[in-house]
């Protein structure tokens, strides 16, 4: 439905973290292997957690609640005969969204998406800077957002998600279909237009000047 992409902005955040470490995996020549693993994994779950936090906080803000809310709505008004009905079908899933939010444990979060193991020869990171990887991790959200596949798992997960929504199961499914494409689009937008990574303070205004262009802020009241 059209109002799961309220949960998928907090999605692509879990998803852009799995892929880094997934991408970075790859890559032998930026990884080494620490002689003190567990105290480095330690440190690092600990990043993975409070950039998580961040994360919720900032989903968590009015403003972002609202703007998001806000988008949605203009999604439905180009519904035409079903604009009424998919309003209120945003409005239902914004009070369920800050409920789920508020489900998510940041640790439990960084586990599964396994930031927080310990077994020895663990290849680690060698930069740990919270700002590094948050756009390390922004830029890697904005390739699965580019990726045909990554897309279509996405808009499968959105149709499971209907699932969940007895009485509207067939129209979300309907809207996922016709408009997921859009709302994929919008979500790139978003994550090349806006620097989430000063907003959730993973970074510090004043490193701003250090980012490349692509990561900073476009101003669009």
């Amino acid at each position: 439905m059209v109002s799961k992409v309220e949960v998928f902005l907090l999605g692509v955040m879990i998803i852009g973290w799995s892929s880094y470490v997934d991408a970075k995996n790859t890559e032998h020549s930026d990884m080494i292997v620490s002689s003190a693993v567990t105290a480095r994994n330690e440190n690092f779950c600990q990043l993975c957690q409070d950039f998580t936090t961040r994360t919720i906080n900032f989903l968590k803000e009015n403003e972002t609640q609202t703007n998001i809310i806000s988008n949605l709505h203009q999604v439905c008004f180009l519904l035409h005969s079903s604009k009424q009905q998919c309003i209120s079908l945003v409005d239902c899933y914004s009070s369920i969204l800050s409920a789920e939010i508020a489900k998510v444990e940041p640790k439990q979060l960084c586990d599964k998406v396994k930031f927080c193991e310990k077994e020895e020869g663990v290849h680690l990171i060698k930069n740990d800077d919270p700002c590094t990887i948050c756009h390390n991790v922004v830029d890697e959200i904005l390739t699965k957002l580019d990726d045909p596949d990554a897309q279509l798992q996405i808009i499968q997960t959105l149709l499971k998600g209907c699932n969940r929504i007895e009485n509207f199961s067939h129209q979300c499914k309907k809207l996922v279909l016709e408009y997921g494409p859009i709302l994929l689009v919008n979500a790139y937008k978003f994550f090349e237009k806006t620097d989430v990574c000063t907003a959730i303070h993973a970074c510090k205004a004043h490193k701003e000047a250090d980012i490349g262009p692509e990561f900073l802020a476009v101003s669009s009241a």
